[in-house]
């Protein structure tokens, strides 16, 4: 849990617009780590006036940060039903990887001859991190690492549309990694999930990271639908 700002009331204030962008950043990471420990479960009905008491905010700042996690794909606001923490369907999950396949070899084909020494080692970096994450035994960390990792050419593909429709499912990839970790008491993906995809990102052949790349998604999908297929059978 992070710490909040606190007024003589004991509640979150805001006395400049820094401080309330702040706040709302702060209080959609809460949130978030709701969301992605099941203490808001998938489908859960988020109650702004509910939620306002609890953290002794007030609606600009709680509404902000709910507005970001509906574009994250987090939360969704269904009219005259209200808002509830995103649910998908095993239909979802194969559409969400197909696109996902897609935009993410589209990102580096449009990258591939721009890659700079900065980009080089900012995925070395970013690799490093989910590797730190998995050995703190941090499953939200590693979720958020892993997004993070795969994030980084979508930022470098210098296409807004490109990297809006990634935020969107990036959400929905969060929820699904989360329940499953939640589920098979891991934090994260194995240490070395990740190596062959740096080693082909940052190889000569986008040919073999394109491939790469497919495999990488396949393996991710399979296991997914297992543990949501499992769960329903679990359930039903």
């Amino acid at each position: 849990m992070l710490l909040l700002i606190e007024g003589n009331g004991g509640g979150l204030v805001s006395s400049s617009p820094l401080k309330r962008e702040t706040m709302s950043v702060q209080i959609a990471a809460i949130l978030r780590r709701d969301i992605l420990t099941g203490e808001l479960s998938p489908n859960a009905q988020v109650v702004e006036s509910a939620l306002a008491l609890r953290l002794g905010v007030s609606r600009g700042p709680l509404r902000e940060a709910m507005r970001q996690l509906i574009e994250e794909g987090l939360l969704i606001t269904v009219p005259y039903t209200g808002t509830r923490v995103v649910d998908i369907s095993v239909r979802d999950i194969n559409e969400i990887y197909a696109m996902r396949t897609c935009i993410e070899i589209f990102a580096f084909e449009q990258i591939w001859t721009r890659r700079s020494e900065d980009f080089k080692a900012e995925l070395i970096k970013r690799n490093q991190a989910l590797k730190h994450a998995i050995d703190q035994a941090d499953h939200v960390a590693a979720i958020e690492a892993e997004l993070d990792l795969h994030g980084l050419a979508y930022e470098h593909a210098n296409n807004r549309i490109l990297l809006n429709t990634w935020t969107g499912l990036r959400g929905h990839l969060q929820m699904y990694w989360a329940s499953h970790h939640r589920a098979h008491g891991t934090t994260g993906p194995k240490r070395e999930s990740h190596d062959d995809y740096v080693r082909f990102a940052l190889g000569e052949s986008l040919t073999a990271m394109q491939d790469e790349l497919r495999d990488h998604m396949r393996r991710g999908l399979e296991t997914t639908i297992t543990f949501v297929e499992t769960c329903s059978g679990a359930s039903a």
